[in-house]
């Protein structure tokens, strides 16, 4: 199959406009395919050739102005169209397609629980070819018409409001001008919640057998969306500009969310059948706050190529906290909260998670700039590579800081000026930049240069100096600020002193003073007035996208009083602080620990609770630690746990309880206290052992080899849903049995029958601390079998795998040899080898932190 081209999607769009696609998708051919027909109206501009993309299972007829084509000259996925004349023709392709079993193009799910089968399309980036014949670029933006045969009882929803006609078919309303990639059609027997807002109508979908679970959490959904939508329409002063507005919650989703205009798709695990914490709450309500900052910003103005998809997923990521600090409830008659903030902190949950995952893409060879150069994205696979770290977190955090700078009113009046000029049409980054400088007499050029055009992450280190002495304005002590890179900063610093003897008790920090700073400055230090404060925080609100180094003193006064710091924000700052040191070699990740052993059980944020935990779990005690003192982390992490889950006894704070018991049996070396919760569908004071937890608890005794097969059946009887499908793999994977890894091995690398989810689950239980006698011969083999399964399968499970079923248990500097030489496989597909370079990077990282003195 062969990429577009950027060159080549130039020379297309200088050839042809796309007028209108008119779809017909007939779902009732069977399990396998599903027909599909196409007429494509557009106008050739000039003579000439071009061809159009289409990747089916068998390729009936192809005409073109009513002269039939000749059906065996599709090579590859794409048809070549010759001798096209000036002027307007119609294009009909008839074709069988395949369904797909990995997330990509039109994806079909059985429902184990009740039966039911779901099919929904994700046409990103290339993948519309899999549905239906189309020129495939995002800038020959088309009207599209869609009429879907669907089986009894199913229904059909799509970009616009569908409707069941009399012979049982069911017809979308055509769309506005979108690009090929937004196009969405999702079908089954959904359980849908509908209502109406702003005269539009809204609905909410998901498979039967999580209809109550869904129904459970309508109303919030639904006050989220709505709270929303109104928000934007405060900020943006074009109106949303779509018939309706449907969100899809589907199974085996790949991403987190799609942006199709009119019809959202989200993961289902949106859909909460077991507890979550209000953390987790707020992460779905960002999603849907970002997915529909889309609407704008990615829908109605959309890419020209594909290098500036950081303009869609910068923008949304932004615009998706800010617009949780600032929407409020509205009053409608289930509302209980009207008039109330979404999330006032969510800022705080983006800079302890989301932000680290740019800082850490950021360092990587693979790191780009967040606004790369054309000729750095020559075709669309490179383009696909860019979805990361970079393109979301830095991107977001560089139009914070550019807000930061420019003031939110000149910011909203530069976008409200972008999408009034190219509304359902097609922009750049020198637009947008263009559009942003039209509202301000700052150089917004300059800026873009040096920080949308650059890579890495600046370092900003506070230095400061002893009081002087009395002067006539009384004792000073001075500031300056040293920068590691090139980039210029607005920040706010923010001074503590030691508050004593006063209501809050001993070892309080009391916060003195608060200002703003430009970084760089005029070279001279900032002198302040007082004795030098307890603690000095540059960065303090986390305005800008860089590694914060704090002076000597300040670093000792964050490690013994982080919990006494009053502001989480500021808090968060600091952890990200250590958690860079760490990763730098400049921490002892049992520093670290010890600072989590000493502040979590007195920590009121529970994004900080959760983010801190995760590193410590995930990176310091799997990765950073070396196997013999792995115990001890493990034993700070279960000791730590437990005293978060006896302080929350009085049931004050069930989300940190369930933080904590969630980490306390990933971190467990000892299977009896998780044996007697499962057998008695408890924890000792609650929580009730809920599905999630339930799989949980099995797959680390299965890790610890103190469960059997026989156990995991008999879960999953209890449990035949999809999820339970899920975690029977992974505890069958997870289990220290040299047939059990043969096992799993076999159906990860060579069936080819997992759904993507069942790749994932079964990849997660794979590798596990403590079995390497088991697992080291399938390092070696894990490089050429995940090279043959990309090429096979495809990017989706090539992701999958490079990312869950790299073997980043194995921190050693034979696995990192073994990985290198593996690098140099011509035969590796791009995703897989940009998965597999960040992966060792990682390790190369990891190794570094285990062998750094301290």
């Amino acid at each position: 199959m062969s990429v577009l081209t950027r060159d080549e999607a130039q020379t297309r769009a200088q050839i042809i406009d796309v007028e209108r696609y008119t779809i017909a998708l007939d779902l009732t051919t069977g399990e396998e395919t599903f027909d599909s027909k196409a007429a494509i109206r557009f106008t050739a501009r000039t003579a000439g050739d071009t061809f159009v993309e289409v990747k089916p299972a068998t390729l009936r007829s192809i005409a073109l102005d009513g002269q039939p084509l000749d059906p065996a000259l599709l090579d590859g996925n794409r048809y070549p169209l010759t001798g096209l004349t000036p002027g307007p023709h119609e294009l009909h392709v008839d074709a069988a397609m395949s369904y797909s079993r990995t997330g990509e193009g039109m994806h079909r799910f059985t429902d184990p629980a009740d039966g039911e089968t779901y099919v929904y399309t994700q046409l990103f980036m290339e993948d519309v070819q899999r549905v239906f014949a189309a020129f495939d670029q995002p800038d020959l933006k088309s009207v599209f018409a869609i009429d879907v045969t669907a089986p009894q009882g199913w229904k059909v929803l799509g970009n616009g409001v569908s409707a069941r006609t009399d012979d049982g078919r069911w017809t979308i309303a055509p769309t506005p001008l979108i690009s090929t990639y937004l196009v969405a059609v999702a079908a089954g027997p959904w359980h849908s919640v509908t209502t109406e807002h702003a005269g539009l109508p809204f609905g909410i979908h998901c498979r039967r057998s999580l209809a109550p679970h869904l129904d459970a959490d309508a109303d919030e959904i639904l006050d989220i969306t709505r709270a929303c939508y109104d928000r934007y329409h405060e900020k943006f002063d074009e109106p949303y500009p779509f018939d309706s507005y449907d969100q899809a919650f589907v199974p085996e989703f790949n991403a987190g969310a799609m942006e199709n205009p009119g019809l959202v798709t989200f993961r289902d695990e949106f859909v909460y059948r077991s507890a979550v914490t209000d953390t987790e709450r707020q992460t779905r309500a960002m999603v849907i706050s970002h997915e529909m900052a889309h609407m704008w910003f990615g829908d109605l103005v959309t890419l020209s190529w594909w290098d500036d998809i950081w303009l869609n997923e910068s923008f949304a990521e932004y615009m998706g906290y800010q617009t949780l600090t600032e929407a409020t409830l509205p009053r409608t008659p289930n509302s209980l909260r009207a008039g109330q903030t979404l999330f006032p902190d969510a800022w705080v949950e983006f800079g302890v998670t989301r932000k680290g995952w740019g800082y850490d893409a950021d360092q990587r060879p693979s790191t780009h700039p967040v606004a790369p150069d054309p000729e750095a994205v020559p075709d669309t696979a490179s383009a696909l590579l860019n979805f990361d770290g970079i393109s979301y977190a830095k991107g977001a955090s560089a139009l914070r800081q550019l807000v930061a700078w420019l003031g939110e009113k000149d910011f909203l009046a530069g976008i409200n000026t972008h999408f009034a000029r190219h509304k359902f049409a097609n922009a750049t980054l020198a637009d947008f930049i263009d559009n942003l400088a039209s509202a301000t007499d700052r150089d917004v050029h300059a800026w873009a240069r040096q920080w949308l055009r650059t890579t890495g992450i600046d370092t900003l280190t506070a230095d400061v100096h002893e009081p002087t002495g009395p002067t006539e304005a009384g004792q000073t002590w001075t500031l300056a600020v040293e920068r590691t890179g090139s980039r210029p900063h607005r920040i706010t610093v923010s001074t503590f002193d030691h508050a004593l003897n006063t209501q809050a008790g001993p070892g309080h920090l009391a916060p003195r003073d608060r200002f703003e700073l430009d970084v760089p400055g005029d070279g001279s230090p900032l002198v302040r007035t007082g004795n030098r404060p307890a603690l000095v925080v540059l960065n303090d609100g986390d305005l800008t996208y860089a590694k914060i180094r704090l002076d000597a003193a300040s670093w000792d006064t964050a490690l013994t009083h982080l919990s006494a710091i009053p502001d989480a924000l500021t808090r968060a700052v600091i952890w990200n602080a250590a958690r860079d040191m760490v990763r730098d070699g400049q921490l002892d990740p049992t520093r670290y620990l010890t600072a989590a052993r000493t502040h979590l059980p007195y920590e009121s944020d529970l994004a900080l609770v959760q983010g801190v935990l995760s590193f410590a779990d995930s990176q310091i005690a799997a990765r950073y630690t070396t196997p013999e003192a792995r115990p001890a982390a493990l034993a700070t992490l279960t000791s730590l746990c437990r005293d978060l889950i006896r302080r929350t006894e009085d049931g004050s704070h069930p989300g940190l309880r369930l933080t904590a018991v969630r980490h306390f049996i990933d971190a467990a070396t000892q299977p009896d206290t998780l044996q007697s919760w499962l057998t008695e569908g408890t924890v000792h004071g609650g929580p009730e052992l809920d599905p999630e937890l339930r799989w949980r608890i099995l797959t680390r005794l299965a890790a610890l080899g103190a469960t059997d097969e026989a156990a995991i059946d008999a879960e999953l009887t209890a449990d035949p849903s999809a999820t339970g499908r899920e975690g029977a793999a992974r505890c069958r994977a997870a289990l220290p049995t040299p047939e059990a890894k043969a096992t799993a091995w076999q159906a990860m690398f060579h069936d080819d029958t997992l759904s993507n989810y069942l790749f994932t689950a079964t990849a997660q239980g794979f590798w596990q601390p403590g079995q390497d006698g088991l697992l080291r011969t399938y390092v070696d083999r894990f490089y050429p079998d995940a090279t043959a399964l990309a090429a096979r399968r495809g990017p989706a499970i090539a992701e999958a795998a490079g990312r869950y079923a790299f073997p980043a248990y194995a921190v050693d500097t034979e696995s990192l040899a073994t990985g290198t030489r593996a690098l140099k496989d011509p035969a590796l597909t791009p995703a897989l080898r940009r998965k597999l370079t960040d992966q060792l990077d990682d390790l190369r990282r990891a190794l570094a932190v285990r062998t750094t003195e301290h």
